[in-house]
């Protein structure tokens, strides 16, 4: 045999040997998808309608039973302390009819709420009996106007700003009048729009203190500072930082704001009566903004 043949007959083996070994893993992938292909026609035939369930065999699937009729949810008893004749109830009654639908404040109600929200307050201590004899000679002074012979300016926030810059009433920003009697009405009304946000923040924050956290004391102190304080001179600053250290913790505002209720449900009443208060005092901030009027006092 030639050299050459003799090459060509030992590497025809090599060759083929080569190519066996390769396909044997293609072989094998092969067979796997083929594999695969059936168990898939076979799984999503079986779930056809009319065939077999794509459960396996064995323990069947938990089955729930159904209910017949409406589901029934208990029903949630709102304390009767938020009720038209309950303590917090009174107080947003009023203020809350305030916000007409024309998106102006009624006067008369929010002075009735007012005078509900003071009457709330003044068991709660040495502070408030100064605050609220303080807020109620300047619903005094406003009820004057609402009820007095020019009532029917008197009407609402707007129509009273309206005819008190017309008529000249308004007073010059930092000039205060030396008796609240004598002061216009709509200077009167940010007086109490400003003691109505500390309102707002001491009951919001005494009813979503954690256990553990501030007191009430510190936190209504904190209320002040923010909304009240900066419009105070330095003695009256002091006078109530010295007033808050005597301050009742909130078991005794819970007891108050919601007699013979649970600790839960007083505070979510008190949340309720501080959602209500806020409503009123953005509208009113919102008003008086419009009418540039946040200076006047």
């Amino acid at each position: 045999m030639a050299p050459a043949a003799a090459v060509g007959v030992t590497l025809l083996p090599m060759a083929s040997l080569r190519w066996f070994h390769r396909a044997i893993p293609l072989a094998l992938l092969l067979l796997l998808l083929l594999y695969l292909c059936a168990w898939s026609f076979r799984a999503v035939s079986g779930c056809r309608a009319g065939t077999q369930s794509c459960f396996p065999e064995g323990t069947p699937p938990v089955q729930v039973p159904l209910q017949s009729g409406p589901l029934e949810v208990p029903e949630w008893e709102e304390p009767q302390c938020v009720g038209p004749q309950g303590v917090l109830g009174r107080v947003m009654g009023p203020f809350h009819a305030s916000l007409n639908p024309e998106g102006d404040v009624a006067l008369s109600q929010y002075l009735a709420g007012w005078k509900a929200l003071v009457r709330f307050l003044i068991p709660l201590g040495s502070i408030f009996a100064f605050a609220t004899s303080e807020a109620f000679a300047k619903v005094t002074a406003l009820e004057a106007r609402v009820h007095g012979p020019e009532a029917a300016h008197y009407s609402s926030l707007a129509a009273m700003v309206a005819w008190e810059r017309r008529e000249g009433l308004l007073e010059r920003p930092g000039i205060a009048p030396p008796d609240t009697a004598i002061s216009s009405g709509s200077r009167i009304l940010l007086l109490l729009h400003r003691a109505l946000r500390w309102s707002q923040f001491c009951l919001h924050r005494v009813a979503t203190g954690t256990l553990g956290g501030p007191d009430a004391g510190v936190q209504c102190s904190d209320a002040y500072r923010t909304a009240l304080g900066p419009h105070h001179p330095w003695l009256v600053r002091q006078a109530a930082r010295l007033a808050f250290l005597a301050f009742p913790d909130r078991d005794r505002w819970l007891e108050l704001a919601c007699p013979g209720a649970g600790k839960a449900e007083a505070r979510a009443a008190l949340v309720r009566v501080a959602g209500t208060l806020e409503d009123v005092y953005n509208r009113t901030q919102g008003l008086l903004a419009e009418r540039g009027l946040l200076q006047l006092a």
